[in-house]
């Protein structure tokens, strides 16, 4: 069963902790600053924390943004509950997606775009009660040949 979740952290260091733990093999990131952006990066770079990024692999993202009490993270997982996390909704149901990927020489971002993921997807989350999209998550299909 899917999951969607939400959870206040309280600092940077609580967030990079939080990134640490749910980190695999396949993670990857993506974080957004105001004048620049990270690509699709396999380490968390070195000039972390952004004030928005988002950590995906094969099973959840993460996202994460900035506000006055520290960073809101959502959890956006193909697995089960996860009891860190205060549940959004009652029942999802989920699609994978093939993903646009963008050439290196994009220029809608402010810097050369990096993607170190070859196998880039979208996992569309569904509410079951209304079969509405409301979410849609980077994700890696390993299946992928």
């Amino acid at each position: 069963m899917s999951f969607v979740g939400v959870r206040q952290l309280s600092t940077a260091d609580e967030l990079k902790e939080l990134l640490t733990q749910q980190a695999d093999l396949h993670s990857y990131y993506f974080l957004r600053w105001f004048h620049k952006v990270s690509g699709i990066v396999k380490d968390l770079p070195s000039d972390f924390p952004s004030p928005e990024g988002q950590m995906f692999s094969e099973n959840y993202e993460l996202r994460w943004k900035q506000n006055k009490k520290g960073y809101e993270v959502l959890l956006l997982s193909e697995t089960d509950a996860d009891s860190r996390f205060t549940p959004v909704g009652k029942t999802w149901k989920t699609r994978l997606r093939p993903a646009q990927v963008y050439s290196d020489d994009e220029t809608r971002f402010p810097n050369k775009f990096r993607n170190e993921c070859h196998n880039l997807a979208q996992r569309y989350f569904i509410d079951q009660q209304t079969g509405t999209v409301q979410f849609i998550a980077l994700t890696i299909n390993l299946k992928k040949s």
